[in-house]
């Protein structure tokens, strides 16, 4: 019990250190609860009381560049998840439905595909629209990359792309045996470096429980990224949804696991906005894993139970609601066009 007491002064006192988050990782749920509502304490202290809700409806939309195909076979995705982007497979079909986006009200888009063998999204052969594009219209663009090239890092920055979503990864287990691709964790490193060379605003996500729903390596990721000079000022944190066809068994990740991971990103990175993205388990789960992640100390999330807000409002009165019809990964430069309708907001009225 003394160990628990000196553990939550050092949080408390701000004297962690990096052996201190492992211990962190080994909590029981009890033994959490107190460093989760110091978490949350300085959520507070550095951000304030306001709780960021992003609803990325038809107003920005995802495109897949790639249609349904993809070449790495993932062990959590499968492909699964590009069925549910529009598939946009020439230029001149993106001009069109970029601009006719724009002239309806679209706020952006997330410009994503399948990945190459490489590990790489083929955004390449699209960034003359998207350049084009960008002049014409305010459209926010978010582009996942993968592992890129320099050259498409350099046409990245020419076309004007806002944001790169990087999925963020030193498991070299996680590269090679759940995305089957034949690189280490250099190339990744390579990838981060490249982006920061052209200037590019990287918004980093972790998936959580991405070694088969286990927590593996996420606190050696975290600690990549506080040693790269990265210094994000928004961090995107996801979870393993378990798949359905796999020859692996996958667990679903402990809604008390998923807030250690927050927790420990809230104590390292106090300033940055945190946010639980739209990829975390689904059913019952669910409202748990929101109310986990709200009392570790993210100050945003994506498509939130209304439910979930009714418990936050409950908890906290004090709490504001801002409204954004994007995807989470936006940064507060662009919250000024992304701010949600009346007619947005229909299953959120509490």
């Amino acid at each position: 019990m003394n160990d628990i007491k000196d553990l939550y002064k050092r949080f408390e006192l701000g004297n962690q250190t990096w052996l201190d988050y492992e211990k962190l990782l080994k909590l029981d749920d009890e033994e959490l609860e107190p460093i989760l509502h110091l978490a949350y304490k300085i959520k507070k202290k550095k951000i304030g009381n306001v709780l960021k809700i992003y609803i990325p409806n038809k107003r920005f939309p995802a495109i897949s560049i790639t249609g349904s195909e993809c070449s790495l076979h993932c062990e959590h995705c499968n492909k699964k998840y590009l069925d549910d982007m529009k598939p946009i497979l020439n230029n001149s079909e993106l001009k069109s439905y970029l601009l006719e986006l724009s002239k309806n009200g679209g706020i952006g888009i997330l410009l994503s595909g399948g990945c190459l063998p490489d590990g790489s999204v083929p955004l390449l052969n699209f960034l003359d629209t998207i350049r084009e594009v960008k002049k014409k219209t305010n459209l926010i663009i978010n582009a996942h990359t993968g592992l890129l090239s320099e050259e498409t890092a350099k046409q990245l920055a020419l076309a004007g792309v806002d944001i790169v979503s990087f999925d963020v990864t030193v498991d070299k287990d996680i590269i090679n045996d759940i995305f089957h691709l034949n690189k280490d964790i250099d190339d990744y490193k390579k990838a981060i470096s490249i982006l920061q060379k052209y200037g590019i605003n990287i918004i980093p996500h972790i998936c959580i429980g991405l070694f088969y729903g286990k927590i593996h390596k996420e606190l050696e990721t975290i600690k990549f990224l506080k040693e790269s000079g990265l210094n994000p000022s928004l961090i995107v944190l996801i979870a393993l949804i378990p798949p359905n066809k796999s020859e692996n068994k996958f667990l679903r990740p402990q809604p008390s696991d998923i807030a250690k991971i927050i927790a420990t990103t809230r104590f390292i990175y106090p300033d940055a906005d945190i946010s639980l993205g739209c990829m975390r388990p689904r059913g019952k789960v669910k409202l748990e894993i929101e109310k986990y992640a709200i009392k570790a100390g993210i100050n945003r999330i994506e498509i939130p139970s209304k439910n979930t807000l009714k418990w936050v409002k409950k908890k906290d009165p004090e709490v504001v609601f801002n409204f954004f019809s994007a995807c989470c990964a936006i940064p507060d430069k662009f919250e000024k066009y992304a701010k949600s309708k009346d007619s947005d907001l229909k299953n959120y009225k509490i």
